[in-house]
């Protein structure tokens, strides 16, 4: 498995990650946890060391089920990178975020109970939380990397003058954020940003949540899956965004690979401080992840992709507020 950094100061972990949020259902509906728990085996016999969660996913199942999966391994064998501090209400809905620096303890001492763990590798405030300075979460965060329960700091979903502040308080390891060929707004500015500061990204939504995974069918949408309420994959969208794959799956079978294996490589031929994350449930959809990271892209091979799916060609791929609000997803 090969490794990558994440920026300056963060830990050597697996090129790719594996992100647990769909593996006790919500966003895309119902998972199998036997299946979710056999696929995390999987990843940690294939090399994965990085495996991504939150304290809000599942209520917290997310995390259990990640300490069932994870017992019996060696601490030292994988990287837990958590987001917290997502408000939910008993009915899933989103109610926002609480990133106070009291919130940021009390939310770690549950994930670090939750997971079984003494420590957390990668700890970042799931959203920016716009009643408190970033300066305050990062410093009480700081202090948990002081006292040893957290190894590095993290971002999520935020934009370039955030990250700079935060980062003048604490080195920051690494920001997640969305990232694929048809979701390209991080290039403007973050992109830039992160590589002038020596900070990483973990690129979730390689695959545009399965949109351009080359299997996506608008007829197997299930009940609560979030999906369903997302313009990228509605109508017009939809087609259009689809006849995008198949442009691309014209140019991965002349490399000789599937669409989400040259989707994920892309991803991570923009730079070498990329570490991309997949939510793979299935071990079935791991093993055909795992192979992208050894698809060698030249120059000619990304011209070809770009002209098969220019910058700015998807549709939909904003967010409807009404969405940000029930599920707590940003711009």
């Amino acid at each position: 498995m090969q490794k990558r950094t994440l920026g300056s100061t963060g830990p050597v972990v697996s090129a790719l990650g594996l992100g647990a949020m769909g593996m006790t259902g919500g966003a895309y509906g119902a998972a199998d946890r036997a299946e979710s728990i056999a696929t995390v085996h999987a990843a940690l016999d294939a090399g994965v060391t990085l495996i991504d969660t939150s304290d809000h996913y599942g209520t917290g199942h997310n995390e259990m089920l990640l300490a069932e999966a994870l017992r019996g391994r060696r601490r030292d064998d994988y990287q837990l990178s958590v987001k917290f501090g997502a408000l939910v209400s008993p009915d899933g809905a989103f109610l926002g975020q609480d990133n106070r620096p009291v919130a940021v303890k009390s939310r770690l001492a549950q994930s670090l109970t939750r997971l079984g763990v003494d420590h957390i590798d990668v700890y970042r405030p799931a959203r920016l939380d716009p009643a408190v300075p970033v300066e305050d979460t990062i410093g009480a965060i700081k202090e948990m990397v002081e006292a040893g329960y957290v190894r590095h700091i993290g971002l999520s979903e935020v934009g370039a003058d955030t990250i700079r502040r935060a980062h003048a308080v604490h080195p920051i390891a690494d920001l997640q954020i969305e990232y694929s060929l048809i979701s390209r707004a991080v290039e403007a500015e973050v992109l830039p940003a992160l590589r002038e500061l020596g900070i990483g990204m973990t690129a979730y939504g390689v695959l545009s949540r399965g949109l351009i995974s080359g299997h996506w069918d608008p007829a197997a949408v299930r009940p609560g899956d979030h999906r369903a309420m997302m313009p990228r994959f509605s109508g017009d969208n939809a087609a259009h965004n689809l006849a995008l794959v198949e442009a691309l799956r014209r140019v991965a079978a002349t490399k000789g690979c599937t669409v989400a294996q040259l989707a994920i490589a892309w991803v991570a031929a923009q730079d070498p401080g990329i570490v991309t994350v997949v939510g793979a449930r299935t071990r079935k959809r791991l093993s055909e992840a795992l192979p992208a990271l050894d698809l060698e892209l030249t120059a000619s091979d990304l011209a070809v992709i770009e002209q098969a799916v220019p910058a700015g060609s998807a549709r939909g791929d904003r967010y409807p507020a009404a969405m940000m609000a029930s599920v707590g997803v940003g711009n």
